[in-house]
C-alpha cells in the first residue's frame, strides 16, 4: 500500500525537519542545518509530501486531489507537458556538468571571498583568523569558483581574484562535479521535479546536500566549533584550507561527496529523459 512508502518517507526526514521547525518556532537560526529550508524555496511540508512520480496512479488518495499536477490520484500528462521547459533546462545542466572534468582545486574559498574586506559578516559567527586573517587567505590563493549562485555573493573586493565569471544565464557552461554547491543543488533540481519525480530520489538528493553543507560550513572562515554538533553529536572541527593538511583534508571529503552525487545525477538525467521522451500526444 502507498500510505506506507509515504509514512516511510517522513520517518526519513522527520528527524530534519522537526529541529528546524521547533527553532523557527523559537526564534533560533542555524547557519548550517536551516540553510536547506531557507536558502532553498523547497518548505519543509513539501519536502515531507511523498510522491511516486509520473506514471503511478495512486488508490484511494483523496488527499492528492489538491496536490499541484494531480488528477485522478496520478500526476496529469498535461502538467508534465508544462513543465518540459524545465525538464529541458535541467537536462542541459546535469548532462553538461556530468561530462565535465572534476576540478578538486577549489578547496571551498568560495565562503572567504563572500566576507572579504566586507563590514560584517553573513553569519553571526566570528571569523577563525579573523578580518586580517582571512582577507590575507584570499589574497594568496587563486581563486576558481564556478558556480554562479556561490560567486554572485562575492564581496566587490573579492570579484577579481576569482579566474572565472560563471553567469545567471550559462550554467551549463560552468558548473563542475566536485563542486559542493553544484552537489547540493542536486537537491534543487530534485525538487524542482516533484512530483514528476519518485520523492526517494528527492530524499536522497536532500541527505547529499545536508552532509555537504557540514562541509561547507566547516571549511568556511567561521569559527563553528564548541557550539554546533553533527547528528551523530561529534563535535565538528575546523577544516583549515589555508595550509597544505586541510586542502588534502578538504579534497578528500570533496571526493567522496562528488563519487556520492554522480549516481544521482545520472538517476535525475535518466528521470529527464523520460520524462522529455513521453509522446507530445500525450500531453
Amino acid at each position: 500500500m502507498w500510505t506506507r512508502r509515504a509514512a516511510l518517507h517522513v520517518a526519513r526526514l522527520e528527524p530534519y525537519v522537526a529541529p528546524h521547525l521547533r527553532r523557527r518556532d523559537e526564534g533560533i537560526k542555524h547557519p548550517v542545518h536551516d540553510f536547506l529550508f531557507t536558502y532553498y524555496s523547497f518548505r519543509p511540508a513539501q519536502l515531507l509530501r511523498w510522491h511516486p512520480g509520473f506514471g503511478v496512479r495512486l488508490i484511494d488518495a483523496p488527499e492528492y486531489d489538491d496536490s499541484r499536477g494531480y488528477q485522478g490520484g496520478t500526476v496529469a500528462a498535461a502538467y508534465v507537458a508544462q513543465q518540459r521547459p524545465l525538464i529541458e533546462s535541467l537536462h542541459r545542466v546535469l548532462t553538461a556538468t556530468a561530462g565535465r572534468t572534476a576540478n578538486f582545486g577549489c578547496f571551498g574559498l568560495h565562503e572567504w571571498a563572500m566576507v572579504h574586506r566586507a563590514d560584517e559578516t553573513r553569519h553571526p559567527v566570528p571569523l577563525r583568523l579573523g578580518a586580517a586573517g582571512t582577507d590575507a587567505v584570499v589574497e594568496q590563493h587563486r581563486i576558481a569558483c564556478s558556480h554562479f549562485d556561490a560567486y554572485r555573493f562575492f564581496t566587490p573586493s573579492a570579484r577579481p581574484f576569482n579566474t572565472l565569471n560563471p553567469g545567471r544565464d550559462d550554467r551549463a557552461e560552468f558548473e563542475q562535479p566536485a563542486c559542493l554547491h553544484a552537489g547540493m543543488d542536486l537537491y534543487k533540481m530534485a525538487f524542482r521535479l516533484s512530483p514528476l519525480i519518485d520523492s526517494d530520489l528527492v530524499a536522497d538528493c536532500f541527505e547529499l546536500a545536508w552532509d555537504i553543507r557540514i562541509l561547507d560550513m566547516r571549511a568556511a572562515p567561521y569559527d563553528m566549533t564548541g557550539w554546533t554538533l553533527d547528528p551523530t553529536g561529534e563535535p565538528w572541527t575546523p577544516v583549515p584550507i589555508e595550509t597544505a593538511d586541510g586542502k588534502a583534508e578538504y579534497v578528500e571529503a570533496q571526493r567522496g561527496f562528488a563519487a556520492r552525487g554522480e549516481p544521482l545525477r545520472r538517476r535525475l538525467i535518466r528521470s529527464c529523459e523520460a520524462l522529455l521522451d513521453l509522446p507530445v500526444a500525450a500531453s
